[in-house]
């Protein structure tokens, strides 16, 4: 059986926020794609096999990391992976948890000041979010829209990093803020149900950023990303890259092996590790410095920005090649997000403009192969993407004129920073703001244009609208 995380983990999950009479409480809140992998690539990545440590990991800390191997949450007969050599073999029994003795989160909704919001991200797929704020973590719904439950800690309690695994009691968590709940050099591992951390990871310098699936845990430091297995934190592989201040890295969440996006050596690099094959892919994407990438949930699709921020370039991960080219704007921005749909026929992006745009990709992720036996004209999208009037002279004037530019906008404060996602209902987004704003907008594929404001909320203050 793949593994995954043990049962004792996710026993219940997170409240349902649309509960169900006669639910079952074992039940999971997730459907995961069952995407299968295909990879073509050259130079192989180091073996999967568990790699010395050096200077910069410190070992880890299992004292309360349950024992059994994990068990794939979502895995049937028809999505199985074939194991992963390096995976964990371990037969000691399995653990029991006592559900009555665990302690309930705190779901106290009565008003308080507002808490510094020090850090968002949405979760695999785009249902919840995580905030980490001063004093501890929140995590809501996106649609409905709701607060599930907050964990505010009695001393310091800053959270810098709060990274969520579908819906289910298992976060990583990363201190921050002026006082951090944790050191800033480890990643804790936290079941909610418990109310405790089961795990922790050190190393010597501090950690960016924390990326989870199922079956592994990615570290990301400033020059260095771990790979660890989830079932005993035992590490598997670790890469270099160039100076990663924001903690840059994307992995696949299909129930495929994983792929792995982060920056390379050089400037404008992105190294690709397709972990199926034990095949690395290096991809020239950019000229200047990376700002952000995503990733298509099977891993194939690839986009990314520079520090310039007018140009968004999609990629295919398997042979590297250029898919499409998308142009935000004219003039220089830092871009916050990128996000594919579902079905990667769109791509939004949010930048300090103030400005989310959403563009019409011409190819699928499931149009993407090993090899590509048809052209990327043939796989246009029924919404052809809005091009520039003067594209008849682009071979005179620069190529400015003939680039594909937003199919649909939504208009923000400039300067502010917001994340975006994709939402559940056709059509719609999802914006995120680091002032406690939440959005969900509407747009037309057919039309175009403006989007269409469907909600707004003060997420630290459910009281207040924006």
């Amino acid at each position: 059986m793949p593994t995954g995380l043990p049962s004792s983990f996710l026993v219940p999950p997170f409240p349902n926020p649309n509960p169900r009479p006669n639910s079952n409480p074992n039940s999971f809140l997730f459907d995961p794609s069952s995407s299968s992998h295909m990879a073509e690539n050259s130079s192989p990545p180091s073996s999967g096999q568990p790699q010395t440590l050096d200077d910069e990991h410190a070992p880890s800390d299992l004292s309360g990391m349950p024992s059994p191997l994990y068990s794939d949450l979502d895995a049937d007969d028809d999505g199985k992976s074939e194991p992963d050599p390096s995976e964990n073999t371990s037969t000691i029994p399995p653990f029991t948890q006592n559900t009555d003795s665990i302690p309930s989160p705190n779901t106290d909704q009565s008003p308080s000041p507002a808490p510094t919001l020090l850090h968002l991200s949405f979760n695999q797929d785009h249902g919840c979010f995580a905030a980490g704020t001063d004093c501890g973590f929140r995590i809501y719904n996106c649609d409905p829209f709701r607060e599930i439950f907050r964990r505010d800690f009695d001393t310091g309690g800053g959270i810098g990093v709060v990274q969520m695994l579908f819906r289910c009691n298992i976060l990583a968590l990363v201190g921050g803020g002026p006082e951090p709940q944790y050191p800033l050099n480890k990643a804790m591992i936290w079941d909610d149900h418990q109310s405790r951390c089961i795990g922790e990871l050190s190393f010597r310098s501090e950690v960016k950023a924390v990326r989870l699936r199922r079956d592994r845990i990615v570290v990301i430091l400033v020059q260095k990303i771990f790979v660890y297995n989830f079932s005993d934190l035992k590490l598997l592989h670790q890469i270099e890259t160039i100076a990663n201040p924001k903690g840059l890295c994307e992995v696949s969440h299909g129930s495929g092996s994983m792929v792995l996006v982060c920056p390379g050596l050089q400037k404008g690099q992105v190294r690709v590790e397709h972990y199926a094959t034990k095949r690395t892919k290096f991809i020239m994407a950019h000229d200047s410095r990376i700002a952000c990438f995503a990733l298509t949930q099977d891993g194939r699709l690839l986009a990314t920005s520079s520090s310039k921020g007018t140009l968004v370039r999609i990629f295919n991960t398997l042979d590297g090649s250029l898919l499409q080219e998308v142009r935000r704007g004219a003039d220089r921005a830092e871009i916050y997000s990128l996000a594919f749909s579902s079905t990667a026929q769109w791509l939004a992006v949010s930048s300090d403009k103030g400005t989310v745009h959403v563009f019409s990709l011409k190819i699928g992720s499931g149009s993407v192969g090993i090899e590509r036996t048809v052209s990327a004209e043939a796989n246009f999208s029924t919404t052809p993407p809005a091009v520039s009037s003067l594209s008849f002279i682009k071979g005179v004037l620069p190529k400015y004129f003939s680039s594909e530019w937003s199919v649909a906008q939504f208009r923000l404060h400039e300067g502010s920073q917001y994340i975006v996602a994709f939402g559940h209902q056709k059509n719609t987004v999802v914006i995120l703001g680091m002032d406690g704003s939440f959005y969900r907008c509407q747009f037309d594929p057919e039309v175009g244009g403006e989007m269409t404001q469907l909600e707004c909320q003060n997420f630290l203050k459910p009281e207040e609208t924006f």
